[in-house]
């Protein structure tokens, strides 16, 4: 079956992605073993979340700015190179016997701030190349690289720590930079013609600083969805900070590998379905029917300090993850003109992952000074709830992982019963996006 120029293009991009963050995928599982290992420490290890999302909160509203100002394939471009640049440093020092956990929180911040600029854009490129009907499809792919990454990466990156040391996975991650920026290089990027909105917020880049955020706060339905996801991320990213020390707590290093690896088969999983199925008709029920799951899959992972248990839990909410997230980047895809998509979605994602240096800050405290002493043999709640879920070392972060867990099933049951949230699709219409004044022709699934 033959593919058109803009899947043909987005399968090129997508191939080169693949590799590219299957190589983070590994140093960020490697330099997260290596700094709790090294201070035995929650909080120091839930630094490393702070210093990846912290810059690209500040940096988002004028990386959306430039990125509807340039071409979208030299703002990815600049990513992948800032990126691949402070991952060689990383290298650099652990060759010359002087990396520091400080070096650590420095590259991240360094590389977050680069990254700013990727999923505006890689996001916004994607309206151009694929048409508004396989939106969720396209998502499920890109939902689908991460998925290998998470699948191969934690038991790659385990195995060569273990017979070649850490510098053999950041090495490898730095030749996967080059396979980004090569395909980058070997396609062009269409630039979409200019909607009336876009017309509208022409003006100075101080002007197009504010724009995306007067464009979703002026459409009620986005803003609910927007708010959903800040209260979702900041519930999740308090467990993503703490999933490595609950296993690390019953397990090995080379056993959290290999569950992450299992776990991360979910994550296929649901990107694959995705691929194909498309998702809803109401993309609005695949993000909150799939959020309450995920909550329940939480419950379940802090129930027991079992290495079949907790597996069995993560490959559910890996499996959940990308349905969720594909069906909301079909939403924002669909309602948001594609000539201020950068701005918009710059926005969108600073105000969503805005909880999370607060979550990132909270949970080493809340882990290390509340949750952990509670279930001590000792502790306040040993002979109540510990007779149920254990007591002990992890136990404390297997109760805080519980209580999160009922918090985001909470607010999907919540935000169903919301009407700007679960008529949104209803209420707003869909965009007609144009490239050189041309709609966009249907092509075949590109899960195909």
């Amino acid at each position: 079956m033959k593919l058109s120029r803009g899947t043909t293009t987005f399968l090129i991009v997508w191939s080169g992605q693949l590799v590219s963050v299957v190589g983070s995928n590994l140093t960020s599982f490697a330099l997260g073993v290596w700094v709790y290992e090294r201070t035995d420490s929650a909080t120091h290890y839930a630094l490393i979340y702070l210093f990846t999302v912290l810059p690209q909160l500040l940096i988002s509203p004028l990386a959306g700015a430039l990125i509807d100002r340039w071409d979208r394939r030299r703002a990815m471009l600049l990513s992948d190179t800032g990126a691949g640049l402070s991952t060689l440093a990383i290298l650099l020092l652990l060759l010359a016997g002087r990396l520091d956990v400080w070096h650590v929180y420095v590259a991240v911040t360094v590389s977050a701030a680069f990254g700013a600029f990727q999923w505006p854009a890689y996001s916004a490129a994607i309206t151009l190349l694929i048409p508004k009907q396989h939106y969720a499809r396209a998502s499920g792919l890109v939902d689908v690289a991460q998925g290998l990454a998470y699948l191969a990466g934690p038991a790659l990156a385990g195995f060569l720590m273990a017979i070649s040391g850490l510098q053999s996975v950041i090495a490898l991650d730095f030749a996967t930079f080059g396979a980004a920026v090569l395909t980058l290089l070997a396609v062009r990027f269409p630039r979409p013609t200019r909607s009336a909105e876009g017309e509208a917020a022409r003006g100075t880049l101080r002007r197009d600083l504010t724009f995306g955020w007067r464009y979703i706060r002026s459409r009620p339905g986005l803003l609910a969805l927007l708010g959903f996801f800040a209260v979702i991320n900041f519930l999740t990213g308090v467990l993503m900070a703490l999933g490595t020390p609950l296993i690390l707590a019953f397990t090995s290093t080379a056993t959290l590998g290999v569950m992450m690896s299992v776990g991360a088969f979910g994550g296929l999983v649901g990107s694959a379905i995705m691929g194909v199925w498309g998702g809803p008709a109401r993309r609005i029920n695949g993000v909150l029917g799939f959020g309450v799951i995920f909550g329940l899959g939480c419950i379940v992972m802090g129930l027991r300090p079992s290495v079949i248990w907790v597996t069995g839990a993560m490959t559910v909410l890996f499996c959940c993850l990308p349905i969720v997230n594909a069906c909301s980047q079909a939403i924002w895809q669909s309602k948001v003109a594609a000539d201020v998509q950068g701005r918009v979605f710059a926005v969108r994602s600073m105000v969503s992952f805005s909880m999370l240096p607060l979550a990132y800050l909270l949970a080493g405290p809340l882990a290390d000074g509340v949750f952990e002493p509670l279930l001590m043999p000792d502790g306040a709640l040993a002979d109540s709830v510990g007779q149920v879920i254990g007591t002990g070392a992890g136990r404390g972060m297997g109760l805080l992982f519980m209580v999160m867990g009922a918090l985001v099933l909470l607010t999907s049951l919540a935000g169903s019963l919301y009407p700007r949230l679960r008529w949104l699709e209803d209420e707003l219409p869909d965009q007609e996006h144009l490239v050189a004044g041309v709609e966009l022709e249907a092509v075949p699934a590109v899960a195909r």
